[in-house]
């Protein structure tokens, strides 16, 4: 599975997604402990919890996520032809179609509540994660920490890594259950942990927003997502189109948007 760079949504909506911004040194003096040190007392200030806290004891620098990190922008770089060749496939489309008959029901009461159809939603469900199928299983605070502590991006990671522990001090995850992606992404469509502080919904209704395990909380927490972003009900979704420009809080790579409305256009039939 090829990265979503859901990172680079979230650096627009960042600063309204989570609590204020963080101010921890990059790479101190100290190095990595110290920056743990003086981010825990940071956070704690900001009113995280005990609990919160804690799950960043012990944490290692965490030199592969960064390493990954300097070489995975070259993913999206290349025409759209080649990009579209290697996401909307046959194989994702038959899927896809598969689901939107199984699961008409769902599709029918998200998009009654949010305003985004099925054929986006299975789009995205099947280009980020093969329907659920690699939602990752790398434990995120040591990737989140170690790219708050580098100093190319530590502003929007060290707002992440602030979101991440937030959602385990309020008891939504454990430490353990967060587990993901490369850059922090969370659950079935790749959420990153202050897309889930803003968008996450329980919509099976059993008190838990789980983006991992229940297909009913990722597809409508999706659609809360673009109707976060300007998603207008019942419109299209072409390219100049208001629900369009709403993909870019999605993906940044305009190569990415393109695919999201081809393949939500081929999955309803379309040309």
């Amino acid at each position: 599975m090829t990265p979503s760079f859901k990172w680079l949504a979230a650096f627009c909506f960042i600063l309204v997604a989570t609590p204020s911004a963080m101010a921890a040194q990059c790479s101190p003096p100290g190095g990595f402990d110290a920056f743990i040190d003086a981010f825990q007392k940071e956070a704690a200030a900001k009113g995280v919890g005990k609990r919160g806290l804690s799950a960043l004891d012990g944490l290692k620098l965490d030199n592969a996520t960064l390493a990954f990190d300097r070489k995975v922008r070259a993913a999206f770089k290349g025409s759209f032809e080649q990009f579209a060749a290697t996401r909307v496939t046959s194989a994702r489309l038959n899927r896809a179609a598969g689901y939107l008959k199984s699961h008409a029901a769902l599709f029918q009461r998200i998009e009654s509540q949010y305003g985004v159809p099925g054929p986006v939603l299975v789009a995205i469900w099947g280009m980020e994660t093969e329907f659920g199928g690699f939602v990752g299983n790398k434990p995120i605070l040591p990737g989140l920490a170690s790219l708050a502590y580098d100093c190319r991006r530590t502003d929007l990671f060290q707002r992440e890594l602030l979101a991440a522990i937030t959602i385990i001090d309020k008891g939504e995850m454990s430490a353990a259950e967060l587990k993901g992606a490369g850059h922090g992404e969370i659950g079935q469509t790749q959420f990153l942990p202050s897309s889930y502080v803003k968008f996450a919904v329980d919509f099976d209704g059993n008190g838990k927003k789980d983006l991992i395990r229940s297909q009913a909380d990722v597809l409508a927490s999706t659609a809360n997502y673009l109707r976060g972003y300007g998603w207008q009900k019942g419109g299209g979704w072409q390219e100049g189109s208001a629900n369009f420009a709403a993909l870019a809080g999605w993906n940044k790579s305009p190569n990415y948007q393109k695919a999201i409305a081809l393949f939500a256009t081929k999955v309803s039939g379309g040309s």
